[in-house]
């Protein structure tokens, strides 16, 4: 019995040379990776890239913070923070069990593409960019332009998403985090939002995002809804501002865990919670 190549490089030089050599695929946390395979054996090479300590790092400068993409959710929990990650650190406690938790990926949730991957509508709500490196070349893509529907990314044959960079213009701002399913843990959601919310000095909305997974084949924001909550007074009911036209961006389909009406009502009501969330803390 033939078994295929296996690379686990310390350095990200040698995990890109690895990866352009082999053409094989990436193993970062395996949460997803081993599943996928079923009773199947790996028949494709394999750079697993666990031991390379450069993408795992978590940094604030001037103008942004930067995830590793091999930061784990354990990692991102426990990380200081502004004040606009709440949401992100809500979505990392629903990743699975904490288990999956330590093992687990930044990267591999957003290469994974899951329209119900948890990470990705706070990262969209916080203007998240990845960088991509391969041996030739490292480039930078707006989360909008990386994740392009279900199980569908722009990564190229030979890149490794190094790490996420999400600009410091909110980082005061109230965020909520907020997700159903058919049980309180270990389940893949209905529907889930992010949402940011700025406030000036006199008490009005200066900053909106809005974002809803689990409704359309990849996440995605409501701009109308934050264009008419941004000069808004910051007081308990401006949730009613979200009303079920503002959900026009998005398509959930029905499927074994929810009927498609059920999903854009229930999404109105975590929209309408969620600003609320906001608005008290």
């Amino acid at each position: 019995m033939t078994h295929s190549p296996y690379f686990r490089p310390r350095t990200l030089p040698e995990a890109l040379q690895a990866l352009a050599a082999s053409r094989g695929q990436i193993l970062a946390g395996g949460t997803d990776f081993y599943p996928a395979l079923g009773e199947r054996r790996v028949t494709q090479p394999v750079v697993d890239i666990t031991a390379i300590p450069e993408i795992k790092t978590i940094e604030i400068d001037r103008e942004a913070i930067h995830i590793g993409g091999g930061a784990t959710w354990t990692q991102i929990l426990a990380a200081r923070l502004p004040r606009c990650f709440e949401c992100l650190k809500q979505a990392a406690r629903e990743v699975g069990s904490v288990q999956i938790q330590n093992r687990a990926t930044i990267a591999g949730n957003l290469c994974n593409a899951s329209p119900a991957a948890d990470g990705i509508p706070p990262l969209l709500a916080l203007d998240a960019e990845v960088e991509l490196a391969s041996a030739e070349e490292r480039r930078r893509l707006a989360l909008t332009e990386f994740v392009l529907g279900n199980r569908k990314t722009a990564r190229r044959a030979g890149e490794i998403l190094t790490r996420v960079t999400i600009p410091r213009a909110v980082e005061n701002a109230a965020s909520s985090f907020l997700k159903l399913g058919a049980r309180r843990y270990l389940v893949i959601s209905i529907s889930m939002v992010a949402a940011i919310l700025g406030t000036g000095e006199d008490g009005r909305v200066n900053a909106a995002r809005i974002a809803v997974g689990s409704c359309a084949a990849r996440a995605r924001r409501l701009p109308q809804l934050e264009r008419e909550l941004v000069g808004a007074e910051a007081r308990k009911g401006l949730a009613q501002a979200a009303k079920a036209a503002h959900l026009e961006p998005l398509s959930p389909i029905d499927d074994i865990r929810a009927t498609a009406e059920y999903r854009r009502d229930a999404s109105l009501t975590l929209i309408q919670r969620a600003i609320e969330s906001c608005i008290r803390n």
